[in-house]
């Protein structure tokens, strides 16, 4: 091999450089980051939406009848939905269990709450969108109950 091959096929400086976080970052760091992250919002929200344990409080079928306003759902069936699958879901992707499942659903209810609840708050929906499709393509990550129970 000649000597201008042999550079070639080397990294330069910059390509070597743009490259670390490939090799420093480790994939399961990443979804753990997207799980936890994402987890946190919407179980931070559902908290809202309930008292003590999981006691639906009135002022959340309040805002369900008056503010949210989700067609074709009944406020008293929305409002407990909603409040429970921010809890239940957010514990699953803390556990890194059925992660696709729950990063689904969060997406299905972010898309609900942007095209019907507040349209406005497309940044913010999209940034959670981020996290959870990546979710939904990759997984829960080497470090999560799906990888220990061989759930894909």
């Amino acid at each position: 091999m000649t000597d201008t091959a042999t550079k070639a096929s080397e990294p330069g400086p910059l390509r070597a450089l743009l490259a670390w976080p490939n090799r420093a970052i480790p994939e399961w760091a990443v979804a753990l980051v997207c799980r936890l992250g994402v987890a946190g919002v919407f179980f931070m929200s559902g908290r809202t939406k309930v008292d003590g344990f999981l006691h639906i409080k009135q002022s959340t079928y309040f805002l369900f009848q008056t503010e949210y306003k989700i067609p074709l759902v009944s406020p008293d069936i929305a409002a407990p939905m909603a409040a429970y699958s921010e809890h239940i879901f957010s514990i699953m992707l803390v556990l890194g269990l059925m992660t696709r499942l729950s990063a689904a659903a969060f997406l299905f209810m972010t898309l609900v709450i942007e095209v019907f609840v507040y349209p406005d708050a497309w940044p913010t929906h999209l940034s959670w969108a981020g996290l959870l499709i990546y979710l939904i393509a990759r997984g829960g990550g080497s470090v999560s109950l799906d990888r220990a129970l061989s759930i894909p």
